[in-house]
Order: C-alpha cells, then sequence, then structure tokens
C-alpha cells in the first residue's frame, strides 16, 4: 500500500506539474506546486466513455506469481556506457528460459514511473514471474527483456519522496531518449544475439516510463515498431503529435497499444492519445482496466501486451 500511495502521489505531482508548464510558466512556477494541488488534481472527477472498458478478459489467477517447478528465465544486471551522462549505467535483463547465445531473439524495453528505477518492473510488478509464466505456457515469442533506469542523470538513483518531483529528476527522464537511442540499444545489442532491427524492437512502460514509452517510441519508428504506454502520465506529448508520428509511420509500426485503469486520476492522459489515434485513423488496441494506478494494472497490460509482441 504504501508503494502504491508514493506512486500515485509521483504521478499526481507530475500531473501538476505539467498543468503549470502547460500555462506557459518558467521552470521556477514549479515550485508553486504543492501536495495540496497535487492530491486535488488526482482526485479529479474521472470521466468514462462508452468504449473505455477492457479489450481483454483478466489473466489467469497466479499470472504474476512464481511457480515452483517451472522452467524460469534468468534476469541479470547489464552496465554500459552513456554518452548522455559519462558514466557506465545500470540496467536489468530478462533471459527467457532456455536462452540459447546461437539463437537471436527480439527485444522489448520496459521503463518505469517517476519514483522508481531499474528494479521497479523486477521488485514492484514482479515482470519477471510474468514473463516466466507466459513463457512456461508456451504464450509469448521468446525475446530478451530490457528494463533500464530511465532517469539520465549522472546520479541517477530514485530520489527521497520529497524529491520525486524536481526539475532536475524531471530532465533525467527527457535525457533519456539519447540515452536509450545512442547508448543502451546499441549496447544491447552488441553484448546479445538479438534481432537489430526496429521489426523486431519493441517498447513500453508504466506512469512516466508510459509516456517515454510513447514519446520515443512513436518518435522514432525506425527504431521502435511496437509501442505501448500504460498508464502515461503527463509527461506525455501532445496527442495530436503523437497521433500524427503514429500515422505517418502506418507502414512500419506493428502495434500501439494503450492501458489505464478506469479509478486511475490520469486516466485523461491515455484517453487524450486514444482519442487523437482513433481520429486519425490509427489501429491500437485500448485496454481500460478496473484498477487505479498501480501494479495490478501493470502487471496485467504486460501480461496482454507481451504477448502480442514479434507475432
Amino acid at each position: 500500500m504504501k508503494i502504491q500511495l508514493a506512486a500515485a502521489m509521483a504521478a499526481a505531482l507530475l500531473c501538476a506539474a505539467a498543468q503549470a508548464q502547460d500555462t506557459d510558466v518558467g521552470a521556477k512556477d514549479n515550485a508553486k506546486v504543492s501536495a495540496e494541488t497535487a492530491r486535488a488534481n488526482f482526485a479529479r472527477t474521472i470521466v468514462l466513455a462508452a468504449d473505455d472498458v477492457r479489450a481483454f478478459a483478466p489473466p489467469p489467477a497466479g499470472f504474476a506469481d512464481a511457480q515452483p517447478g517451472r522452467a524460469q528465465g534468468k534476469v541479470e544486471t547489464f552496465t554500459y556506457a552513456s554518452s548522455v551522462t559519462n558514466k557506465r549505467r545500470t540496467a536489468n535483463v530478462w533471459l527467457p528460459p532456455g536462452y540459447d547465445k546461437s539463437h537471436r531473439y527480439p527485444v522489448l524495453y520496459l521503463l518505469h514511473g517517476i519514483g522508481g528505477n531499474q528494479d521497479e518492473w523486477r521488485g514492484y510488478v514482479r515482470a519477471q514471474d510474468v514473463l516466466d509464466n507466459l513463457a512456461a505456457a508456451g504464450k509469448i515469442v521468446p525475446m530478451i527483456v530490457v528494463m533500464p533506469n530511465g532517469r539520465a542523470l549522472a546520479d541517477d538513483r530514485a530520489p527521497p519522496e520529497n524529491k520525486v518531483f524536481t526539475p532536475e529528476n524531471a530532465a533525467g527522464f527527457a535525457r533519456f531518449e539519447r540515452d536509450l537511442l545512442d547508448s543502451l540499444v546499441p549496447a544491447v545489442d552488441a553484448a546479445y544475439p538479438t534481432l537489430k532491427d526496429s521489426a523486431h524492437r519493441a517498447i513500453g512502460g508504466l506512469s512516466m516510463g508510459g509516456g517515454q514509452a510513447l514519446n520515443f517510441g512513436l518518435g522514432h519508428p525506425e527504431a521502435f515498431n511496437w509501442v505501448a504506454g500504460f498508464s502515461p502520465a503527463p509527461n506525455t506529448e501532445a496527442p495530436a503529435k503523437l497521433a500524427g508520428e503514429a500515422a505517418q509511420a502506418k507502414g512500419k509500426l506493428k502495434l500501439v497499444y494503450l492501458s489505464c485503469g478506469n479509478r486511475d486520476g490520469l486516466i485523461n492522459v491515455a484517453q487524450g492519445v486514444h482519442r487523437q489515434l482513433r481520429e486519425q485513423g490509427v489501429a491500437h488496441v485500448w485496454n481500460v482496466d478496473g484498477y487505479g494506478h498501480d501494479r495490478d494494472s501493470w502487471a496485467e497490460n504486460l501480461y496482454h501486451y507481451a504477448q502480442l509482441l514479434f507475432r
């Protein structure tokens, strides 16, 4: 519960800050964002449309739990040199059960939220258990999954709660675009037997990472042909811009996947992207589950998204 509250408050702070920035004020005005404003913003009325419904049935019980006796993948630590921070950075890499260096694999990049780091998907969402169970059931294409630190700062540690939203912390998430494209992806392709083209590279993320995934993925179809945003936060670029990029990349994009919970105060962000994609004729998945801004939604949507990839 404490982790869920921290994640929700981090998103709320980001939401309030984004509104401050939308009024064309300077960075110094971010200091006016208060916890009270953030709470009010996060608790605003949720308005659901007729199509804000589940696209999939809920996963089976235990889908995100370790299952004794089943073949398991391996999570290992990977480090790489960053041209953005000029330091070595760390990511977690999931290798599928039966990983074979003589075989080439597609790659999924999973990005965390504003208060997290490379361990959020592994520790909080339990992505490796979701993936292990899917792999054991033969429901996913064997793939490598990279869980990086999406905060491209010299000091990229997760900040204390009172510093989750600062201009410096938020700037690290924007800087990660070049870190991802120029440093991490080439390093992963050099270290692992990957399929090195955009048709075999996917990106997804939760909350702040969901915004990053939509921004970076739809903005760079030459790098990613499979793009997902789970509960995307207000760092998400303007829906019309993203939908326009997706429309221009129709010949390249294999899948655009959007999700959010119907009890998530930030659902308007994902709704805006969904509606613009629809208006601009971009086929996509729109899955609205029954959760708030929390791991249950993110684990379920990883479960669904992973099964669609690289088909």
